[in-house]
Parts: C-alpha cells; structure tokens; sequence
C-alpha cells in the first residue's frame, strides 16, 4: 500500500513506528541523536521524526484521527450528512482532510493564508473541491481569525468542526501514542548509556497537542515539561503578542487542551534562527560545510531532511534548556521533529532571495550557524513557579471563556491534574467504542 494513498488501510499507519521507507514496521519510533560537535552541550538530545506518519508526513494525522473517531463512534458524526471543518495553522488540516477522504466525507481546511506553499499545493490534491480550502488573514499568530472563519461555518448545522486548540481527544492521543513512543525511545537509549535520566521533554505549543507526552513521561519517569513558542510572539513568556514565521505553533492564546498547571520551563526562540537553520541545513554544498566545521558524519545531517522549521525551534530550544540547567551527560532531553524539510523549500528560497546569499563564505557560514543554534539564554526561559503557572492559566480565559463561549465551571476544571488524568485515561473507553463501532458495520 502506497502510504500516501487515500486508503483506509493507512489508518494502520497512524503510529509512531512506521519504518524510514513509511510501509515497514520498525520495532522503535524513528529518531536520532543530536551530535555533541552540534549542540556544544554535554546533555543527548534526542529528536522523535514525525516526517514518517502516513498521507501528510507529520504527526498531526494522529490528532487527526483521534478527533473525528471519537465523534463518529459516539453518534456525533454522520459522514452522510456533515463536513468535518479542520481549523488549522498547516499540519493538522492537512490530516483532518486526509482522515476525512478515508472515512468518505467532506474535509474543509481552514488554515491562515500566508503559510508554506507546499501546505496549500497538498491541499489542493486532496480536496473534493477548492471551495474546501478556506484561507483566512494572516499567519501563525492569526489563531483568532481562524475561530471566526469558523464562526461562521459553523451556523450551517452540517459543519462539524473539530478544533484541535480545544478538542481533548488529542491531548489523550498524544499522552498515549507520542508519551508511550518517547518512553520507548529513551528506555532503549538508557540500555546503551547506564545511569541516563529522562532530564526534559521539549515541545512548541501549537495546539497543546503534542506537549501532552510531557504529561505521560513525566508521571512515568519523572521528566520535566518545556513549552517553546517565537520570540516574535511570547504569548507565554510575558503575555506578547507578534507575528513570526514558525509555522505550526499558532499563539497570541492559550490552547484549551494545553495542561499550563503542569509546565516547568518556557523557552522563546527566534523565527530568525529557525528560518536560517531550515537554509543552512539544505543542499550539497552547505552540508559539506557543515562536515568540514563540526567534524561529523554525512549520515548524521541526512537525519536533517526529517526536521522543519518547527523542528528547529525544537532543537534550539533544547539547548538552550540544557544551558540553562546546566545539564550532563546523563540528562536525556526528548523533543519533536513533527515535519520534513520538504515542506519548507519555498521558505528557504524566499530566505535565500532575501536574507542569505546562495553560497555563503565559511567564516560566515560558521558565525551564522553558531549565531541560530546558540542563541542568548537570558530573558528567554523561565523556570515556571506557581504564580507562572496561574498566570499562563488565566490568561486562557479571554480566549475560552470571553470569545469561545466555554462555561467558566468547565474552565476552571482544568487547574486540576485530576481532570487530566481523566482525559488521558479514557483511551480504553474510547477504543471499546471503536471495537464495538467496527463489528457492528462487520470490519472485524
């Protein structure tokens, strides 16, 4: 089976352990290891590659899915009758429309218009019409006008949306399905590397989606839980707003679904260093000079071709966390690659038109790439105290409460670590639904 064909055997794909060539079985997540002539910190990064996920390339397509088949298999949704509405910022949209040509119903993607070219080129394949893409002003920070897009659609009472900002079924998908991957992952590094500890888990916010692995491995290992987002816009860090160009972590508001009570560090990195790194990374010639300053092997930056911009934020972000903590040797940090370079091309010509010359002189080269990767650490983490925590937490309510209409008693639930266990706990209530779902339409 193709896995970028829009057949419903892909959905057993939606999983972190799709092999590199994405039609094998592997018996770990893919991932890789920063090297240290990289990073400059003592601490192993490890980077999970979502590029492998079915039909798009990310792992969105797991929220995806997780969002739609909860409604389905509890009568909320009738492919028959309704269109399920993807509010997005690029990935997520992407797997809701691929979910929904699966499953043999309408998928709208609303997404902001001044993202990738290469997301919008997806969707115009994927589609049943063009209508179907619905593009709405602005970029990452432009979240709002994504809710108002759907707003309106949402007075045709066949629009379903399914807005992954606020739909728990993906906080317990990723607690599940990336925490479990994670755990895997380091359990298998720990084997090689006697006395190494789950230090940190690394994640832009985006929807809240993915950072809920933190949860998972920190009530299993112990670890502790970054959020990053763009300096441009440090909607967490101080209560900022902005524009930036680290696409798929969407802000200017505090996700529904992101467990703020549970947060240990904030991280801002720059959308000038990601949109650098998603150049100096790319082509023959800058990874030759790449092996020439840092001594490594050409193997080790092909594991680059997973990694997009989002990914880099990651990456900084988790080096300048281990600055900060002055972690060792023994302190693993895990974080997320959640899509490829391949999405990125337009952005890095437009950068290379613009703000890097084609072939850059080696000393500027070097000077560049320790600029990006090595970026100041003060004013740009916080360790959170209780009273950041709050703050991020009530920060929330103008979005959810004010604009969303969500009851403050449903708000205020979430303070609790109670409530989201619960959340994460449902997965088997969901899954007998499912069984229960198939055998009745005879797929068992």
């Amino acid at each position: 089976m193709d896995p970028d064909a829009p057949e419903s055997d892909n959905l057993w794909r939606v999983n972190w352990f799709n092999a590199e060539d994405r039609r094998t079985l592997a018996g770990l997540p893919r991932h890789f290891v920063l090297p240290k002539a990289l990073t400059g910190v003592d601490a192993p990064i490890v980077v999970m590659v979502g590029a492998h996920f079915p039909m798009i390339g990310a792992h969105k397509v797991l929220p995806a899915y997780a969002g739609l088949v909860t409604k389905l298999v509890s009568g909320r949704f009738d492919p028959e009758r309704h269109r399920a509405v993807w509010p997005s910022t690029g990935n997520y949209c992407r797997g809701g429309v691929a979910i929904s040509r699966i499953l043999g119903c309408d998928g709208l993607a609303v997404l902001p218009e001044g993202m990738s070219r290469e997301r919008f080129e997806w969707l115009e394949r994927w589609v049943a019409d063009p209508s179907h893409i619905i593009r709405t002003q602005g970029t990452e920070s432009n979240v709002k006008e994504i809710y108002d897009a759907c707003h309106t659609l949402e007075l045709d009472d066949s629009n379903v949306i399914l807005n992954q900002f606020s739909a728990f079924p993906n906080y317990m998908a990723h607690y599940l399905c990336t925490g479990t991957a994670c755990g895997k992952v380091f359990e298998n590094f720990a084997r090689q590397a006697a006395g190494s500890r789950l230090a940190a888990f690394v994640s832009a916010t985006g929807s809240a989606g993915t950072i809920a692995a933190g949860d998972y491995l920190k009530a299993v290992y112990g670890t502790r839980i970054a959020a990053v987002e763009a300096l441009e816009c440090p909607t967490l860090l101080e209560g900022g707003y902005g524009e930036h160009n680290i696409q798929g972590i969407g802000d200017k508001h505090v996700p529904l679904i992101h467990n703020v009570m549970n947060l240990d560090y904030i991280i801002g990195v720059s959308d000038q260093s990601t949109n650098a790194l998603n150049v100096l990374f790319r082509g023959e010639s800058n990874r030759n000079a790449l092996r020439n300053l840092l001594g490594v092997q050409r193997s080790e930056l092909t594991s680059f071709d997973n990694v997009g911009i989002s990914g880099f934020a990651n990456i900084v972000a988790s080096i300048k966390l281990a600055k900060y903590m002055d972690f060792g040797p023994d302190d693993v940090i895990v974080t997320i690659a959640t899509d490829g370079a391949q999405l990125y091309e337009s952005e890095a010509a437009a950068m290379i038109e613009t703000h890097i010359p084609e072939d850059i002189p080696q000393n500027d080269f070097h000077a560049m790439l320790r600029r990006c990767l090595h970026e100041p650490v003060a004013d740009s983490v916080i360790e959170t105290t209780g009273r950041d925590r709050r703050r991020v937490f009530n920060l929330g309510y103008y979005t959810w409460v004010e604009q969303q209409g969500v009851s403050v008693e449903d708000f205020d639930a979430r303070r609790s670590q109670a409530f989201w266990k619960g959340v994460a706990s449902s997965y088997q209530a969901w899954d007998d639904l499912i069984e229960d779902f198939n055998a009745e339409v005879a797929l068992n």
